[in-house]
C-alpha cells in the first residue's frame, strides 16, 4: 500500500511543470549581483522562466505567491545585510508575520562571506532561519562560499549550482524531447535600427548634479592625491543628515571606449557620426538590465553601462571559452573557467589587476571571434560607488561635498592601476566648463544623538574624517558641543585634511581634538595609541556622561586596534577582566553607542 501512495506522489512530482525561479540577490560589490545573474543565464539555458532582482526591487509582499526563489546575499561591515537588501531585511523580520506565511516556498540560499571577518556569512545564515521559520522548504543546505577558501568563493559557488540544479532538475524535469540552450547560442540579440524618441526622464533617474568645487588637499609632493569636491543640488529636494552617504555611477575613459569598440571592431569615428544605434531583444524574460535605456547608442552602452576596465571574474573566462577557436588560447581559457584553474587565474589576474580589455588583447584570436550579442553577459554592469558625506547641509546649503582618495598603484602591469570612480571624479575640472555628475543619496549606518549634552567621540583617520566633518557641522549648528575628535594621517605638513577648520573649532570650545602624524618622528604614531593615553578621559565620557563612540576608515588594522586600546582603558580605568571589557563593549554596541563604518 505505501508502495502505491509512494509511486502517486512520484508520478505527481514528475510531471510538475516548472515554475518560473526567481533569484533575489543583495549585493554591495557586485560579487553577488555576478553569481546571481550567472545561475540565471544557467536557468535561461535550461530554458526556465527566470526574473533575477536586486532584493529591495522586488516587491517582498509577493513572496507569499512565489514558489521557487535562490537568495543570493554577501554579508557586509559587522554581518550587516547590503544596501540593496535592507528594506528586505526589514520587512521578513517583522514579528507580525504569520508563522505559515511562506508555505508554498521551496528555496535555497547562497551566501558569499570572508571567514577573517567575525560575522562570516550572517546575513544568509539568519536569512534561512527566517524562512524556515516562515514556513519555507529548503531545497539543499546554505552554501557558505569564502573568501579565504583555497579555490576562493568558487571553491563552495560551484559544488553548490552543481547541487542546485540536481535538486531542481529531479523535482522538475525538463519535458521530453527539450534540450538545453547551447553555449555558443546568445541569449540576448543586437541589431541595428531606426532611432526612436528619447525616455522622458523619471524620478527614479539619479540627479545631474553640477561639480563647483574639486581641488586636491594633499601636498603636491605627498604621494596620495586627496580630493575635496563639491556638488550643486539645487533643486534636486535631497535631503540628508550626518552619517548619510552620496551614490554616484562612473563613467568609463574615451581611451577605453575606443580600444573597446576597436576590439569589437566597431569604428568610433563612425559612432560619432551616425549616432549608431543598438536595440536589445531579449530570448527570454529577465535578460536585459532595467537601468538600460533603449535604444541605447554604442558609445553610451560603452561609457555608461559596462565595465569594460573591471577586473574579469570568473564568469567573464567562462563564457570567453566559448568562443575560443585556437587551440592554446582554448586551453587557458577552460583551465581558467574551472575550479581548479583558480589560483592560476588569480595570478593572472586578480593579483596583477589584469582588466577585461587587457584580457582581450591577450586572447586577439578569441577575441577575433566576439560576437556583439554577447556583450551584456560579458562585461557586468558598472556599480555605484558610495561616499560618506562629508558636509552639513546646515553648514552649506544645496550642497554636498566628498573627501575623495584618488586610487592609483602600481603592479606588475605597464600601465598603473587606476580606481575607475576616483580617477573619473579627479579628471572633472570645473573651470574649464560645466560638468555634471549622476548621484543619489541614501541613509547611512551612523545614527548620532539627539540629547544635546551626549558626548560623541569620533575616530577617523585619513579620509574616514569624512562623516566626522559631517556630523561636527552639524552638531555645531545645533548648539552641541560636547564633541571629541581622533585624527591620524601621516604628516602634519602634508595630509592633515581640513586642519583650519578643526582649529577653529577648538578655539570656539566646540572640539576637543587629538592628533597622530605617524611618520613625523622616528616611531610611528598611530591613533589606537591616542585613544589608549586618554583612557582616563574616555572612561569618564561613556561611564559616567554615557557618550556614543564612532569609528571610520580603512578596514584592515585600525579598528581593530582602536577596540583594542578602549578595551585596555575600561580593563585599567574600571578594574575590569578581559571578558567583562568585551562585554561592555558589545553592550555598547548594542545600545547603539558603539558605532563603525569601515571600508577595505
Amino acid at each position: 500500500m505505501l508502495s502505491g501512495v509512494m509511486n502517486v506522489i512520484y508520478h505527481v512530482v514528475m510531471t510538475m511543470s516548472a515554475p518560473t525561479l526567481l533569484i533575489l540577490y543583495g549585493s554591495q560589490t557586485g560579487t553577488a549581483q555576478d553569481t546571481a545573474e550567472r545561475i540565471g543565464r544557467q536557468a535561461q539555458r535550461r530554458r526556465m522562466q527566470v526574473r533575477v532582482e536586486a532584493l529591495d526591487i522586488y516587491n517582498v509582499a509577493n513572496l507569499i505567491s512565489e514558489t521557487l526563489v535562490v537568495f543570493v546575499c554577501s554579508t557586509t561591515g559587522q554581518g550587516d545585510p547590503p544596501d540593496n537588501m535592507k528594506n528586505f531585511w526589514r520587512f521578513v523580520f517583522r514579528k507580525s508575520l504569520p508563522a505559515g506565511s511562506l508555505c508554498r516556498l521551496d528555496y535555497a540560499v547562497l551566501g558569499l562571506g570572508d571567514s577573517s571577518y567575525p560575522r562570516f556569512n550572517f546575513v544568509a545564515k539568519k536569512l534561512h532561519k527566517r524562512l524556515m521559520q516562515l514556513g519555507a522548504s529548503v531545497l539543499l543546505p546554505v552554501g557558505l562560499a569564502d573568501d579565504q577558501h583555497d579555490l576562493g568563493a568558487d571553491g563552495v559557488i560551484d559544488p553548490w549550482i552543481t547541487s542546485f540544479w540536481e535538486k531542481v532538475l529531479s523535482l522538475y524535469p525538463p519535458p521530453a524531447g527539450q534540450s538545453p540552450i547551447r553555449d555558443d547560442e546568445p541569449l540576448v540579440s543586437f541589431h541595428s535600427d531606426v532611432p526612436q524618441q528619447p525616455i522622458s526622464p523619471s524620478p527614479t533617474h539619479p540627479f545631474l548634479a553640477k561639480v563647483v568645487f574639486n581641488e586636491r588637499v594633499t601636498k603636491a609632493s605627498h604621494f596620495q592625491d586627496v580630493r575635496h569636491i563639491e556638488f550643486d543640488i539645487t533643486g534636486s529636494s535631497i535631503e540628508f543628515t550626518a552619517g548619510d552617504v552620496v551614490l554616484m555611477r562612473p563613467s568609463n575613459t574615451r581611451e577605453n571606449v575606443e580600444q573597446f569598440c576597436q576590439l569589437l571592431r566597431l569604428d568610433p569615428d563612425l559612432i560619432q557620426r551616425t549616432n549608431a544605434i543598438l536595440n536589445m531583444e531579449p530570448v527570454s524574460p529577465g535578460s536585459i538590465p532595467a537601468r538600460l535605456a533603449q535604444p541605447c547608442t554604442v558609445r553610451c552602452l560603452a561609457e555608461t553601462f559596462l565595465d569594460i576596465a573591471a577586473v574579469p571574474r570568473r564568469s567573464f573566462f567562462e563564457l570567453l571559452a566559448t568562443f575560443a577557436t585556437d587551440e592554446r588560447e582554448r586551453e587557458k581559457l577552460a583551465e581558467f573557467s574551472s575550479a581548479q584553474g583558480q589560483d592560476e587565474l588569480h595570478s593572472y589576474c586578480n593579483r596583477p589587476r589584469r582588466t577585461a580589455l587587457e584580457v582581450l588583447t591577450d586572447f586577439p584570436h578569441t577575441t577575433a571571434e566576439l560576437s556583439v550579442d554577447y556583450l551584456l553577459d560579458l562585461f557586468p554592469e558598472i556599480q555605484p560607488r558610495s561616499f560618506s558625506i562629508a558636509s552639513s547641509l546646515q553648514a552649506h546649503p544645496n550642497r554636498i561635498q566628498i573627501l575623495l582618495a584618488v586610487v592609483q598603484y602600481k603592479t606588475k602591469m605597464y600601465l598603473p592601476r587606476k580606481g575607475l570612480c576616483s580617477s573619473w571624479l579627479a579628471s572633472l575640472d570645473p573651470r574649464l566648463g560645466d560638468v555634471f555628475v549622476p548621484l543619489w543619496v541614501k541613509k547611512g549606518s551612523m545614527k548620532f544623538p539627539k540629547d544635546p549634552e551626549t558626548p560623541v567621540v569620533m575616530v577617523g583617520p585619513g579620509t574616514g574624517v569624512a562623516p566626522f566633518r559631517a556630523a561636527l557641522q552639524e552638531r555645531i549648528a545645533q548648539g552641541k558641543t560636547a564633541n571629541v575628535l581622533f585624527f591620524g594621517c601621516r604628516s602634519q605638513s602634508k595630509d592633515f585634511y581640513c586642519s583650519a577648520e578643526w582649529e577653529e573649532m577648538v578655539k570656539a570650545g566646540q572640539l576637543t581634538l587629538f592628533t597622530a602624524f605617524s611618520r613625523d618622528q622616528e616611531d610611528k604614531i598611530y591613533v589606537q595609541q591616542r585613544v589608549k593615553e586618554q583612557a582616563v578621559l574616555l572612561w569618564d565620557l561613556i561611564v559616567n556622561k554615557n557618550a556614543y563612540f564612532y569609528i571610520a576608515g580603512n578596514a584592515k588594522q585600525m579598528p581593530t586596534a582602536v577596540c583594542d586600546a578602549l578595551k585596555e582603558g575600561f580593563r585599567s580605568q574600571g578594574g575590569m577582566s578581559s571578558s567583562q571589557a568585551d562585554e561592555m563593549l558589545v553592550a555598547m554596541e548594542r545600545a547603539g553607542r558603539f558605532q563603525s563604518e569601515t571600508w577595505s
